[in-house]
């Protein structure tokens, strides 16, 4: 009776620890998760450190300097307190970047390359197997909280900006099939997610690359579209909250499925200027369309709708005149979240050698400008709520309250809800609360009733 539980502890005892660093963004850390998923599945073990670690992953972003650098280093310090590391992600598009500072890395493979990183794994630290380890909830392993998770619909993206190089990084837009996106979303559900958070390089072309291919789900057919993808996530019971948007026609569609209550009433959409010259600089997919008139068009459909978006200032050869015009489309656009950077050169980006650079100087004094206008039209926007009721969904709970989101907050990249007394309630639970004061980007509120 003690040899077979022997046989087993010593099992455990053998089991390879992985380490695991996910840098970048939400595409990266579902490519991350998938990654982590197959190894629990093998046997693998995971360490919260790298001294505790048999060997070290590092997923990396390759898309602007300052994330090259902290990939860079991050590697560096992997390298320091473990030794023995594989890198993958966008940067690992780029190995020499990588190899010149880092040569004794084990292993560099590419943006969603599964099969490389588990064989590098494979390679350098064999799986034990155990059906004792092997088991894995079946929404596999993530890296978010277990209230929501990131919904990843294609790869790659058909665009050709100026200033990136997702496409060279990550390929071109290949979309999955909407049943298998649908049976992703059921596990995750299953599991107990809340809030869906969906995610590619290009939200609204999905599907194009494959002919929006038809296929059964539930006995319900559906093309793998970018309307009938949103329709579909809308009858499952939660949150649907839709990223990196681009403002397409076809978008004022799902704008009335969010008007009905289906899908949150909230867009990511990267506008990143407001000057058409600029603009057209940048090469922008739908840069010809009237993006003030099909926002105003957007908010007569759905009032409640909350807008974000991310802008670039500083973009070679951006004129004093050009960055007025931004202004002028932002005080006239009225978006609820809005996020900045200033023009990074990206290696291998054409925008590089489209016109003089703007000076580092001008560059900090319009991001200051920029934010300062954006934040006031923040702090109007939010105080409309003060007085409503909302209900929100509850990310922490610390001494001091808790930290929610509302319908027009997504995780990570925008305000939250501060609830001063935090009583009884749990990260995960929704709760209906009074909104009793704003700021800059934030509301305040207390448990209603």
């Amino acid at each position: 009776m003690n040899a077979p539980k022997r046989r087993r502890a010593s099992a455990r005892r053998r089991a390879p620890k992985i380490g695991f660093v996910s840098l970048g963004c939400a595409k990266a850390l579902v490519d991350s998760e998938r990654i982590l998923t197959t190894l629990r599945a093998e046997g693998y073990l995971l360490s919260s450190s790298y001294e505790g670690a048999d060997l070290v992953v590092v997923n990396t972003c390759g898309f602007i300097d300052a994330a090259i650098d902290e990939s860079l280093q991050t590697i560096g310090e992997a390298l320091e307190h473990n030794g023995r590391v594989i890198v993958t992600g966008c940067l690992g598009a780029r190995p020499e970047r990588i190899l010149d500072r880092h040569p004794h890395v084990l292993k560099v493979t590419g943006p969603h390359d599964y099969a490389a990183v588990l064989a590098a794994v494979h390679e350098h630290l064999p799986p034990q197997h155990d059906p004792f380890l092997d088991l894995v909830p079946p929404q596999g392993i993530r890296l978010t909280p277990r209230h929501y998770a990131y919904l990843k619909i294609s790869e790659g993206c058909n665009n050709s900006c100026s200033f990136c190089i997702i496409p060279a990084l990550r390929g071109r837009l290949a979309s999955r099939r909407i049943d298998a996106v649908l049976a992703e979303a059921e596990r995750l559900v299953g599991a107990g997610v809340k809030e869906l958070l969906v995610i590619s390089q290009d939200t609204s072309a999905y599907g194009a690359d494959i002919r929006y291919e038809r296929a059964r789900w539930h006995d319900v057919e559906y093309q793998s579209r970018f309307l009938d993808l949103a329709r579909a996530l809308g009858t499952f019971g939660v949150w649907v909250r839709l990223h990196y948007v681009y403002p397409y026609p076809h978008v004022d569609e799902v704008i009335e499925l969010m008007a009905a209550g289906h899908v949150l009433p909230y867009l990511d959409i990267p506008f990143q200027h407001g000057s058409p010259t600029v603009l057209k600089r940048m090469r922008r997919p739908a840069h010809a369309e009237d993006a003030l008139a099909r926002i105003a068009h957007w908010r007569r459909q759905c009032p409640e709708l909350t807008l974000r978006s991310t802008f670039i200032v500083g973009f070679p050869g951006e004129t004093d005149a050009e960055f007025e015009e931004l202004l002028q489309w932002l005080r006239a656009a009225q978006l609820d979240r809005v996020g900045c950077f200033k023009y990074s050169p990206v290696e291998g980006a054409s925008a590089n050698a489209i016109a003089a650079h703007v000076p580092a100087d001008i560059q900090e004094e319009r991001y200051a400008r920029f934010m300062e206008c954006a934040a006031q039209i923040s702090a109007a926007r939010l105080q409309r709520h003060v007085g409503q009721r909302r209900r929100v969904l509850v990310d922490s709970v610390n001494d001091d309250g808790a930290i929610a989101r509302s319908e027009s907050e997504a995780p990570e990249i925008d305000g939250v809800v501060h609830i001063a007394e935090a009583t009884g309630l749990s990260a995960g639970q929704w709760v209906e609360v009074e909104i009793i004061a704003s700021d800059t980007y934030d509301l305040h509120a207390r448990v209603a009733g």
